[in-house]
């Protein structure tokens, strides 16, 4: 997958603007096209619009909305199908004249058994000690705690109002790590292919996490519309970058960055003056940036003679 184009709208957009964009590159004059979106593009008005002109989508599913079509999944038996990567699928049948795929990524799990734990620790350090509080001050802690959604799912309040954390949503929530439902309406893509798909945008939504939560570079405050278009578009050509390198290597952008960021540039100053030298090139080094087409750098660079220094 290669981005073709970006789009920015106000925070407050409501789910039509994936029909302002499908309305929009209908003069492109494309192929055979698959809409993949996230689960809050999931609406049967947003799923009837990507039909239009024979197009396809693979979107994705709230597991943990209770619905149908997520219990039905869960409860199918089955074996997941193992993918590179790790990734594990399974498709299950639901509805007919569309297809609905369960995939588990071990990494996911992980991640998300971690973040809950966090999560679980935090409630519980502060619920410890209320129910020595009065029944005021419990219910205010609890409205406090109301207004974190991450932390109130997993409380309980027990019939005589005291706050406990709630084992049920807890062991609910386990049964879920890693897993994600995907809804696709191309009777022709195999399961590895829709869950392949849908890996790309949740690589770019991980992304952004990342940035926000991992390296904290939330919130970026701009004063200005203008200023936040242009952040938008310098992230969308990184990721343009990015892709552009992984397709012409053959490789993943983290495999990619961690093998050229052992690159390194050194300084060294002497009687007979100062230069820069880079470290050797390994062989895997050397064939990416043959497949990129890039020039190897110069060994020596920045060279000043002393006698040009003084």
């Amino acid at each position: 997958m290669r981005p073709v184009r970006v789009w920015s709208w106000p925070g407050n957009t409501p789910d039509t603007l994936i029909r302002q964009a499908k309305a929009e590159l209908r003069d492109w004059s494309l192929g055979r096209v698959v809409w993949v979106a996230d689960r809050g593009f999931a609406s049967s008005e947003n799923r009837r619009a990507l039909r239009r002109g024979d197009e396809h989508y693979i979107l994705a599913e709230r597991l943990r909305s209770g619905s149908a079509e997520a219990k039905a999944a869960l409860a199918r038996p089955g074996r997941y199908s193992e993918l590179p990567g790790g990734l594990r699928v399974k498709e299950v049948g639901l509805a007919a004249g569309e297809r609905f795929v369960l995939c588990h990524y071990p990494e996911s799990a992980a991640r998300d058994a971690a973040v809950r734990a966090r999560l679980l620790d935090r409630l519980a350090a502060m619920i410890d000690g209320s129910d020595a509080l009065s029944p005021t001050k419990r219910a205010e802690l609890r409205g406090a705690i109301s207004t974190k959604p991450g932390l109130a799912r997993f409380l309980r309040t027990t019939a005589g109002g005291l706050l406990r954390l709630d084992e049920a949503v807890i062991r609910s929530e386990e049964h879920l790590d890693g897993k994600y439902l995907l809804r696709c309406s191309d009777a022709k893509l195999s399961a590895a292919d829709i869950a392949l798909g849908y890996r790309q945008l949740w690589q770019i939504e991980r992304g952004w996490r990342d940035m926000k939560q991992v390296i904290d570079l939330r919130p970026v405050y701009h004063r200005k519309e203008e200023r936040i278009r242009a952040h938008v578009v310098l992230c969308w050509l990184a990721l343009l970058l990015v892709r552009v390198a992984e397709n012409a290597c053959g490789d993943s952008w983290p495999t990619l960055h961690r093998e050229l960021g052992k690159l390194a540039l050194g300084s060294f100053a002497g009687p007979a003056g100062s230069f820069a030298q880079r470290t050797e090139l390994t062989a895997t080094q050397r064939a990416i940036l043959a497949k990129l087409k890039l020039a190897e750098l110069p060994r020596i660079s920045e060279l000043t003679p002393a006698t040009a220094a003084s």
